[in-house]
C-alpha cells in the first residue's frame, strides 16, 4: 500500500481514538485529529527535521492499529517517539506486547477514566479569546475536560453575534476554521462543530448570573487585560457561577504569573486568580531554564523583534504611550517589554539578571527573542544546539521548546506553531562563555497554546502522556552520547 494510502486510512483509526477513548495522536508534539491525508505525510515528514529520521506511515500505521485493539483509556501518545522506543528497547517483543507493557495504566480503561468536565468562560473575544475557542473546541470531541460554555463581550452592533460569528469563521492570520459554525439570533448562541457557546453581553464583571445558564464553578479567562491585579479581577468571582480566574496577560501584585512547563507546579486549589503571564516570557523562559541549568546564565539581554498589536495606531495619530501612536504598518517603533523582569517570577533563580526591550515591527503575527547571554560554562554552537535539540525532543520541556536548523526559514513558517519558543540553530552564536539565540514564537497562538496548557492543570484534567517526558538528565546523557560518537 502507497504511503498516500496508509495516511488515508489513518485518518479514521486517529478519529475513532479521539472521539471513543479521548485520546489524542501526535507526532512530535504535533496533533493528528482533524488533519488531512496531506498535512499526516508531512507531519511524517518533518519528523526527519527534528530526529535526522523521516518517519514511515508504514510504521506508524500499524501502531495506531495496534493501539486502537487496546480499549485505551484517555492519554495524549506521541507515534513517532512510541514508535522510537519500540526500535530501540522493544527487546524482541511483538509490537502488541510492547505497547501493553509500556501503555499498562491506561490498557483497557476506555470510558473508565476519571476527568472532569469543567466550565470555561471567554472573558473578551479578541485576538487570543478566538483562537483560545478555536483550541477549546477542537478539543471538545473527547467528551471531558475543559467545556467552552460562553463568552463575555460588550454589544458593539444590531448584528453583533453574526460579527462574533464571521470574526470567529474567518483569519487573515490562521485561515479558516475548520468546521461549521451557526447561530442562534434568538438564543444568543453560537454552535461551533455541536460546541454550543452562549454569548453574553455585559459591562461589569461582577453582575453576570453564569448559574441561570447552567453554568457552574466555571474558569473564567480574562482576555480583556483590562484588570491586571487581585483586586480587579477579584470582580468575576463576585459573579455566581464562577471558581476561579485565569488572566492572559502578565499578572501585577502578588499574581502567580504561570509558565506551564516550568512553574505550573506551583498552582494550588487554593489559587482563585492566576495570571499565564505574557506571550514573550512564555517563549523565553523556557529556553533560558534549559541554558541556566546546562551552562549557567551570570547575566544578559532579551530583545524582542514582536509582531506590531491591536494597541498600536494603523496611522498616524494620538496615543498615549511612547512612540505607538505612530502607524504600525509602517513603522519599526522601539517600546519596553517587562518580559525579562518577568522571567524570574517563574524563574526566581534568573532575579536581577536578565534586562529587556522591545522593537514592534510590521508583521501581524509571530515575533523573534533575541538572546544575548554571558554563560558560567563555556560553549559551542555545535553543543548548545544539539542540547536545546535534545531538550525539544526527550525532555519535560518539549512541549515548550522547538528547534529547527535551515538557513531558510521565516517569521511566516511558524504560524499556528503549539510550541511557545523554536529555537533557530542555524542562528545560533557562541563564542566560549557568549551566546546569542535566536527563538522565533507564535505570539497568538502558541501562547494560546500555553493558556489552554494552565488551564488544564487547574481544572486538573491533563490527559497522561505516553511515552512519558524525560528529565532533563536524559538529555544530557544523549548529549553526552553525541559528542562521543
Amino acid at each position: 500500500m502507497g504511503r498516500q494510502a496508509l495516511a488515508e486510512a489513518m485518518i479514521p483509526v486517529i478519529g475513532r481514538l479521539y472521539r471513543e477513548n479521548n485520546v489524542v495522536t501526535s507526532i512530535h508534539g504535533r496533533s493528528l485529529v482533524n488533519k488531512s491525508t496531506m498535512n499526516i505525510l508531512k507531519a511524517h515528514r518533518f519528523a526527519r527535521r527534528i530526529s535526522k529520521d523521516e518517519l514511515r506511515p508504514e510504521e506508524t500505521a500499524p501502531l495506531l492499529n495496534a493501539l486502537a485493539r487496546l480499549e485505551l483509556g484517555a492519554a495524549a501518545i506521541d507515534l513517532a517517539r512510541l514508535n522510537q522506543k519500540f526500535k530501540e528497547e522493544g527487546n524482541g517483543a511483538t509490537l502488541e506486547e510492547f505497547l501493553r507493557a509500556e501503555l499498562a495504566g491506561i490498557v483497557g480503561k476506555r470510558g473508565d477514566n476519571d476527568r472532569t468536565s469543567t466550565d470555561v468562560v471567554l472573558y473578551g473575544f479578541g485576538r487570543i479569546g478566538r483562537l483560545l475557542a478555536r483550541l477549546l473546541i477542537e478539543k471538545a470531541g473527547g467528551g471531558h475536560g475543559l467545556r467552552l460554555r460562553a463568552i463575555v463581550v460588550r454589544r458593539g452592533s444590531d448584528n453583533d453575534l453574526s460579527k462574533r460569528a464571521s470574526l470567529l469563521r474567518r483569519d487573515s492570520v490562521h485561515g479558516s476554521f475548520e468546521g461549521s459554525i451557526q447561530i442562534n439570533e434568538d438564543a444568543n448562541t453560537i454552535t461551533a462543530n455541536g460546541v454550543r457557546v452562549q454569548v453574553i453581553y455585559a459591562d461589569d464583571p461582577a453582575t453576570i448570573d453564569y448559574t441561570a445558564y447552567g453554568i457552574n464553578n466555571a474558569l473564567v479567562v480574562d482576555n480583556t487585560g483590562r484588570w491586571r491585579d487581585a483586586e480587579g479581577l477579584s470582580q468575576h468571582l463576585r459573579s455566581k457561577g464562577v471558581a476561579r480566574v485565569l488572566l492572559t496577560a502578565p499578572g501585577k501584585g502578588e499574581l502567580k504569573n504561570i509558565v506551564h512547563g516550568i512553574n505550573h507546579g506551583t498552582i494550588k486549589d487554593s489559587d482563585r486568580i492566576v495570571s499565564a503571564a505574557s506571550c514573550t516570557t512564555n517563549a523565553i523562559t523556557p529556553v533560558l531554564k534549559a541554558i541556566n541549568d546546562r551552562f549557567g546564565v551570570i547575566h544578559g539581554h532579551v530583545e524582542t523583534v514582536h509582531s506590531f498589536t491591536n494597541d498600536q495606531n494603523l496611522i498616524d495619530n494620538f496615543h498615549k504611550g511612547d512612540r505607538r501612536g505612530r502607524s504600525a504598518a509602517l513603522n519599526m517603533v522601539i517600546t519596553e517589554t517587562g518580559a525579562a523582569k518577568a522571567v524570574a517570577k517563574a524563574l526566581p533563580e534568573l532575579l536581577g539578571r536578565l534586562t529587556g526591550s522591545s522593537i514592534r515591527v510590521p508583521t501581524p503575527d509571530v515575533s523573534l527573542a533575541i538572546l544575548n547571554l554571558r554563560l558560567e560554562n563555556g560553549t559551542t554552537k555545535d553543543e548548545v544546539n544539539n542540547f536545546l535539540r535534545e531538550m525539544s525532543l526527550h525532555s519535560d520541556l518539549r512541549k515548550q521548546i522547538d528547534y529547527v536548523d535551515s538557513p531558510e526559514v521565516v517569521s511566516t513558517d511558524f504560524v499556528g506553531s503549539r510550541r511557545t519558543g523554536i529555537v533557530d540553530g542555524f542562528a545560533t552564536v557562541a563564542t566560549d562563555k557568549n551566546l546569542v539565540l535566536y527563538v522565533w514564537y507564535d505570539n497568538e497562538f502558541g501562547y494560546s497554546c500555553q493558556v489552554v496548557r494552565v488551564l488544564e492543570e487547574m481544572a486538573g484534567v491533563k490527559r497522561p502522556s505516553f511515552p512519558p517526558a524525560g528529565v532533563v538528565e536524559e538529555a544530557m546523557s544523549v548529549l553526552a552520547a553525541l559528542g562521543s560518537a
